[in-house]
This record gives C-alpha cells, structure tokens and sequence, in this order.
C-alpha cells in the first residue's frame, strides 16, 4: 500500500494526542489509544504485495474508526514528530517547487477537494509514502534518482491515489485487527525504556521500534497487489490530466529496476525501501506503458478536438492542445541540484560529490548551482558569487540564483549589493515566502536593532498565512529578539518549539513568558490563549507515559 520500507525512528510521539472519540472508546485500558494510533502510523508504513489480486473492498469500515478531522490531526503530529527528529529538510525554495508540483496533480485527482500537504525528508534512500490526512512525504534519494520532474511527480500521483482512494484508512482497520500483538511488545519495550531513565532512553526506544517494524515486515509482504495497481492506475490518470508525460511512470519503474540490478548480491537493507514496498516487475512496467500509450491517444483524441478523460470536467468542455501540454514548473533541475546540496552530510562531502561528477565531464548549469550552493554553505562566499555570476548573466531573474548570489554577496561583506538584490526582489514578488524568509535571515545574521525590525517588517504580511510554518516562526522569533521585541520573540519562539513535536517545551517558554511584568493585555491574552491550547497536547503525553527528553533530564 503505501510505502515506509525502513523502520521509522519516530512514531512514538505521533500516537498521543487528545481525541476525544478514542478516550472514549478505549478507556478501559491505558495502552489502547496509543495502540490505536500506533497502528495507523505503522499501517501507512506497510509494504503491499503477494498473491492476492482481487479488487479492495468497497465497503470499508475503516472511516468510521478515524473521521476527516482526526486523519487530518495525526497527519500534522507526523509531520511534527518527523520535525522532532529532525527528518525534514524544512527550505523555503525546495517546498515551494514541491508544493506546487503536488498541488497541482492533487487537483487532477479523483478527490479534488481532498487536503494535501506534501513535505521533503533528508534521507537519500529512494523512498515515499502517503499517511493521513493527505500527508505525503518524499525522500531526498527519490529526488536525486529522478532524471526530470515528471517522475517525480509519477510517484506523488501514485501517492495521492493511495489516499483518494481511502488506502490509508483501509489499512487503519486491518492494522487494528492484524498488529495488536507485535505493537503491544513495542509498547512495552517503549515504556520500559522511557522509565529507566538514563541517557540512552532514546537508543533503546528507537530499537524497540525498528524490532517491531522488523518483525511486522513478513506479514505486510502478504497483503495484496491490488492497492498498488490501483494506485498506478488511478495516479498515471491524473499524472497525464495534470499535463505530465504518463510513460514517466514506467520510466521510472525502470530507473528503479536498475537500482536492483545495481544492489544485487548485497544485503537486503541496499534495496531502496521504494523498492521493499513497491516490488518492481516487468509486468508492472509493462501495464504503466500500456496505460501511457492510452493515454496518449486520448490527449490526442482531445487536442483534435474530442473530449478529455478528466471525468472533473464538463462532458462539453473540449480542451485544446495547448491546454493540454501543461509541462512541469522549469525547476527540476534547480531543486534536486539544491536537495543534494542540502541532503549531503557535510558541505565538503556535496563539494566533493560535485568534483566527482566534474571530473567525468563539464557540469551543466543546474549543477554549477549546486557547486555554488556548496562552497555557500561552506563558508566561502567569494568563490561562490564566482560560480553564480555567469549562471545568472546566462539566466537573468531567475530566482533560485538570484537568492543564492544575495546570500552570498551578504557573507561576503558587500552588504549593500545584497540590499539592492533582494529589495528588488521583493518589489518584483512582494509576498514570496522564499525571498521574504531568505532576506529576513540574512538580515538576522547582520545582527542589530535596525536589521532586526526590517526582517520584522518584511516577515509581517506572511504572518496570517503562516500560524502553522516553523521556519517562519523561527525566523520572525529571531529578527523579534534583535529588534528588541522580546514578547513577540518569546512567542514565536515557543510557537516554532510546538510546530517542531515539542510541546511540552513550547509550554514551559509561554509559562516563563507569562511571569514578565511588561506584559500588557493584549500579549496575555494571547500567551494565555496558547496555554489554554497546547495544555491538553502535554497532558494527554504524560498520561501516556510520553516524555520531553531533554526536559525529562532536567
């Protein structure tokens, strides 16, 4: 089904939230409710193939066990505690391409209506899953494997189809009915560790998951085949009305079955987890080249003007071919280039992969930006507004560089070129989140009163749509300080601390923050506003035996 084929490191803290639905049902005990939660997360991370190829159910209980508000809510406190963690690669300019590619295949899908978030992690293994709520996650390795966008986005189309539909859900109620055992032994080990009370609570946690993630491995192999083809089925649709190439599925397919190839005689743990969950076969790749050429036919059928297969659209409507071509964001080769960069453990380790890849030929433009991007990071900002330059005089305006060479020029010392650079930028796009947060740092990094209360200022207009954005919050807590704004600071500090899985410790900073005399009415509305919500959150944690490791050892 969907697809998590490495133990996860990170579920415990996902499964405890007040809802009230599961206090009630499940009061006679005091493990069920995190079981329960442990069983959706650990359901979304199952592999899907075997034997069985009949149709998914079409009655499926499963919706009554978690309803749209509640799969939204554990879809957010995954997305936290993979924050927690620190699993994602939270960047400015990298989700803006990602969310722009998945929003627009979301609204291709069969469920236009249907919320999707989709978030990057910083793990090269070539991996993706879907979760609740409509949460998708791609790994860096997928990425950095793709060789054009529109793979990419095969695999978000397969992803979302997991979703619409209602794969996730189906395996909430077969997770409830087939995993208790195996989770009430994590549970144990869990609990036990987090009692013991020494440093190493978190090591003993973190393998008391992967054993049980190990140990649900050959029971998840046997679940059928049929979600997985009726994910493709249903996600190469909406990949070819979103204006994709369908054949980029099968293609992909393929670039996946070379990984094998690649890893064969080696451990098990060298296949990608893409792969663990989402077998490759020569069957698979045939239908998804079978399902293109249909496609194709179709869209040519339109473009002449017969009609679309989009079954959203009006039985009227005819699209022409320029409609049709959609095409992907430009951006490709940017991003990857700038997921590797960020993905690497060490700017060295990405400076050396670039030299590795120059020294078997000329890089091309994207990967000069990476080279860049590297030597930026490494602190040698001469050498990179070097490298940038010419990039920008052979793509003028474009903004991955533009930001780039501003940052750049900014560390370099040559404050006043990166002013111009970016206040031309946000007269040109005055409420683009990625300008507005990269100024705002650079700004943060210059230090002082003024520099502070310009990033305050150039951050305030995102701040309405920005409640749930951790690097804003971060960010805006930051200029606050320097600015001499210690209240807004405070809060937005503790508000970055909850949106990153740890609320208990946004708590504490409000609480702390609440004792200051120079409160006037309004900040202690606010401040007790937050207290009041994040309240319950830290309650229901400690009911559960779930602890804030670096407050517990305190």
């Amino acid at each position: 089904m969907v697809m998590l084929g490495r133990a996860p490191e990170y579920p415990l803290r996902v499964f405890c939230r007040r809802t009230a639905p599961f206090r009630t049902a499940f009061e006679e005990t005091r493990v069920r409710p995190v079981l329960l939660a442990a069983a959706i997360v650990i359901a979304t991370a199952a592999p899907v193939a075997a034997q069985n190829t009949r149709l998914p159910d079409i009655g499926s209980s499963a919706g009554e066990v978690l309803n749209p508000a509640q799969q939204a809510e554990y879809g957010a406190m995954t997305l936290s505690q993979l924050r927690h963690y620190g699993y994602v690669l939270d960047d400015p300019l990298l989700e803006g391409w990602l969310q722009t590619v998945g929003q627009r295949l979301a609204a291709n899908s069969d469920k236009p209506r249907q919320s999707f978030t989709f978030f990057l992690l910083k793990d090269r293994q070539i991996n993706a899953f879907a979760t609740l709520g409509g949460y998708v996650a791609t790994n860096a390795g997928l990425v950095l494997a793709a060789t054009r966008e529109d793979q990419v986005a095969s695999v978000l189309s397969h992803e979302i189809a997991h979703v619409t539909q209602d794969h996730v859900l189906r395996a909430v109620e077969r997770a409830e009915r087939d995993s208790v055992p195996v989770l009430l032994a994590m549970l144990g080990a869990i609990v036990a560790a987090q009692s013991a009370g020494s440093s190493s609570n978190g090591d003993a946690t973190m393998a008391a998951i992967a054993s049980a993630q190990a140990l649900l491995a050959q029971r998840q192999i046997d679940y059928t085949r049929a979600n997985e083809a009726e994910a493709d089925r249903v996600g190469i649709q909406a990949l070819a009305r979103s204006g994709y190439d369908p054949k980029a599925m099968a293609e992909f397919f393929t670039v996946l079955q070379s990984t094998v190839r690649v890893n064969q005689g080696g451990e098990r743990e060298r296949t990608p987890d893409y792969l663990q969950t989402h077998p490759v076969t020569v069957t698979r790749i045939g239908e998804a080249k079978e399902r293109a050429v249909q496609l194709e036919g179709r869209t040519a059928f339109a473009a002449s003007g017969g009609s679309s297969d989009n079954l959203l659209l009006p039985s009227g409507l005819h699209l022409t071919g320029a409609a049709l071509a959609g095409g992907g964001t430009g951006q490709f080769g940017w991003a990857r280039e700038r997921l590797r960069v960020l993905s690497a453990d060490t700017p060295a380790a990405a400076i050396r992969e670039y030299e590795q890849m120059r020294a078997k030929g000329p890089l091309d433009d994207a990967r000069g930006y990476g080279l860049a991007l590297a030597k930026l990071q490494a602190n040698q900002p001469v050498a990179a507004i070097a490298d940038l330059e010419p990039l920008l005089a052979k793509h003028p305006g474009d903004l991955w560089l533009e930001l780039a060479l501003g940052e750049a020029e900014a560390r370099a010392g040559k404050a006043e070129a990166a002013d111009r650079r970016f206040q031309a930028l946000l007269t040109r796009m005055p409420r683009n989140r990625p300008v507005a947060l990269t100024y705002a740092q650079v700004l943060a990094e210059r230090g002082g009163a003024a520099a502070g209360k310009r990033a305050q200022s150039i951050l305030r207009p995102l701040a309405a749509a920005s409640a749930e954005d951790p690097v804003f919050q971060a960010t805006f807590a930051r200029a606050s300080e320097i600015a001499g704004d210690p209240i807004r600071a405070g809060e937005a500090y503790a508000e970055a601390e909850y949106l990153n899985g740890r609320p208990e410790r946004a708590l504490v900073q409000l609480e702390n923050l609440k004792k200051r005399q120079d409160l006037d009415y309004y900040a202690r509305s606010r401040i007790d506003a937050r207290i009041a919500a994040i309240t319950p959150t830290v309650l229901e944690l400690r009911r559960q035996g779930v602890k804030d490791e670096v407050l517990d050892r305190r």
